[in-house]
């Protein structure tokens, strides 16, 4: 196997539900050695009740659920586990200890926790002075707001995007998946790589605070200069976008069949009228520019769709994508699962967990050509690596280890 790009790179992940987790698991597939750092009374990896989150294989949670979760196996592959009290002063110090051996500690818990625990960036610093820090919050670590706690969902709203999302003539939608955190996650991971290259240049740590709503916010960019500039806020469009002058979504031949087109310029009217054969509608004064097309966007989604709900989506797409305009069918999950496109170039990868079975996986978004990350180990299972951290890398004995297990400040089952 080639040398990963981040080999030799420890991160202590603290982090839960989904922003943290999604940027340690991209570090892990860049081949850094991530140890996952759980509390046996405060467990993400989702309940035995599915309603709560947690998907299982087959849909049985099974005897130990916590290591059978569609959701924790997705975000934390390629990770150890360790379980570990650090509510005790002895936990403390055990993480002190493996912090000294590490290179970034990320956590995403509300900004008042690692204060309380005595393990905040000033004190690792003090262990440490070339540590790197990474915490997710909502808010971040200063300003009025920051104690509030929140998820992505609440984010969504606060920065904006819902606000943005739905129907004119409905209320705000929030996206289908938790954007917010999936955009924290990955600029935490930019963060993270940034700070990298400063300690690599100077020596010198540092501490990252990263708010989930400044994080989203600034993909809102356009929206807030549109905003300072002309004081005014954007409309809810539904299937449309500002960046196309004229943009639906439309039903195509089948049971909840769709296809997305978009029409930027004249010509690219031109080449859509003519790949669907110039109907009759396409030269009506009312239709004769793209502009408006746009102002009787109404009357225009209803013709198309008659030529849509005709054709199979993927072959609607072809045929509009062919002839220079953008088009794209609508899939889901099963699609994606499934789409020849995607199984070509070797994006899911298959993976045997101990507990949750055999699964594919998404595979890395990117391709390095040199350097390509893989899935290496499956999510573990809670505590599986405390033999290998507390003896190995902390060089603690049979007996030491079976102590600190008496004590409960480190077990081997979530207390549910």
């Amino acid at each position: 196997m080639a040398k990963l790009p981040l080999e030799n790179l420890r991160v202590i992940d603290l982090t839960q539900v989904y922003a943290g987790p999604l940027a340690s698991r991209v570090l892990a597939d860049m081949g850094a050695e991530v140890i996952r750092v759980e509390s046996a009374f405060r467990s993400s990896r989702g309940g035995p009740n599915p309603q709560q989150g947690a998907v299982y294989p087959d849909g049985n949670p099974g005897e130990k659920p916590y290591n059978r979760s569609a959701y924790y196996n997705e975000l934390n592959r390629n990770k150890h586990s360790i379980s570990l009290d650090l509510s005790n002063d002895q936990g403390k110090e055990i993480f002190l200890k493996l912090a000294q051996i590490s290179d970034v500690v990320l956590e995403n818990f509300s900004p008042r926790v690692m204060a309380n625990f005595g393990l905040d960036y000033p004190n690792l610093e003090k262990i440490k002075s070339d540590i790197i820090m990474v915490s997710i919050s909502a808010y971040g670590q200063t300003g009025p707001y920051r104690d509030y706690v929140s998820f992505g969902r609440g984010i969504e709203a606060m920065a904006g995007l819902s606000q943005t999302t739905g129907y004119q003539d409905s209320q705000p939608l929030g996206p289908g998946t938790a954007y917010a955190d999936a955009t924290a996650g990955l600029h935490a991971v930019f963060a993270t790589l940034v700070a990298l290259r400063y300690r690599r240049q100077t020596g010198k740590g540092q501490h990252t605070d990263l708010s989930l709503r400044e994080s989203l916010s600034a993909l809102m960019g356009e929206h807030i200069m549109d905003h300072s500039m002309n004081k005014r806020s954007p409309e809810r469009k539904g299937n449309h976008d500002s960046a196309a002058i004229f943009q639906g979504c439309y039903r195509c031949r089948g049971d909840d069949s769709w296809i997305t087109i978009a029409l930027h310029t004249e010509d690219e009217l031109r080449a859509f009228c003519n790949a669907i054969g110039n109907p009759q509608w396409t030269r009506e004064p009312e239709l004769e520019s793209l502009l408006n097309w746009r102002q009787n966007q109404q009357k225009a989604d209803m013709m198309i769709e008659q030529w849509t709900i005709q054709k199979d989506r993927y072959e609607a797409m072809k045929i509009v994508q062919q002839s220079g305009v953008r088009a794209g069918a609508v899939l889901d999950a099963a699609d994606l699962n499934r789409n020849s496109h995607l199984k070509g170039r070797g994006f899911f990868e298959t993976v045997t967990h101990p507990e949750a079975g055999t699964h594919a996986l998404a595979g890395m978004p990117w391709k390095l050509g040199q350097t390509p990350g893989q899935v290496r180990m499956p999510a573990p299972c809670f505590a599986q690596h405390n033999d290998y951290v507390f003896a190995k890398l902390l060089g603690m004995s049979k007996e030491e280890i079976a102590q600190l297990e008496a004590e409960g400040i480190v077990t081997k089952v979530p207390i549910q």
